[in-house]
């Protein structure tokens, strides 16, 4: 009988030591998987929304960038706006006295200057190449080509007069293939065209019409 008692006293003892133990394995404080918030939180705090932020910056300089671009363009803009200046008609056929002279300036280079007189009652552009033929005397016609030289602006007020001329070398052999009787002028940006004779005393021209050029208006 007393054994019993003891045994019994025994297995309480054991059940109350268990007891305390599982009580101490719920300390938190004893348990690591209760630090693994705490633990985590520096690596939260290190976000990578910190490089997207230096992106960011990056992508606002490169804005600044494309309003730099802008900023040249309308400065392209401008000038060419300074550059056309007010807008001007072409001088018109009908508004032109159109007369061609002999202005050789030797013997080997011959030279006709065309003249533009603005009979209009308004300024005009006479800017550019005017087209001229050269009729022959067998009732052929050749176009003459246009010499190396970049247009000048060329406006004219009533009254004012352009001129260009029309550029060959003279054969003094006197065996001239060429026998050139008018000129066919149509002014620069017009379609309708006047005859003018050929001018008195102007040299054989030397080879082909081909060989002769056109230079574009300038004022005089």
């Amino acid at each position: 009988m007393k054994y019993t008692r003891v045994t019994a006293l025994a297995a309480l003892a054991v059940a109350a030591a268990f007891s305390l133990t599982a009580c101490d394995g719920d300390d938190p404080a004893a348990d690591p998987s209760a630090q693994g918030p705490a633990a985590s939180s520096p690596s939260s705090a290190a976000s990578p929304s910190s490089p997207d932020g230096s992106a960011g910056t990056e992508g606002g300089s490169g804005s600044g960038g494309a309003e730099q671009g802008s900023g040249e363009g309308s400065g392209s803009g401008a000038g060419a706006a300074a550059g056309t200046g007010g807008k001007v008609a072409f001088c018109r056929t009908k508004d032109l006295a159109i007369d061609a002279v002999d202005a050789a300036p030797g013997k080997d280079s011959g030279r006709i200057d065309i003249t533009m007189v603005n009979r209009g009652s308004t300024a005009c552009s006479a800017t550019g190449f005017a087209g001229v033929d050269i009729k022959d005397a067998d009732n052929t016609s050749n176009p003459v080509p246009r010499g190396h030289a970049q247009p000048r602006v060329t406006v004219l007020k009533p009254g004012d007069a352009a001129v260009f001329d029309l550029a060959y070398d003279i054969d003094n052999s006197g065996g001239s293939l060429a026998h050139p009787t008018n000129l066919l002028v149509t002014p620069p940006n017009e379609t309708h065209t006047v005859t003018l004779p050929w001018p008195e005393g102007a040299g054989d021209v030397k080879g082909a019409y081909t060989d002769v050029e056109v230079y574009p208006t300038h004022t005089v």
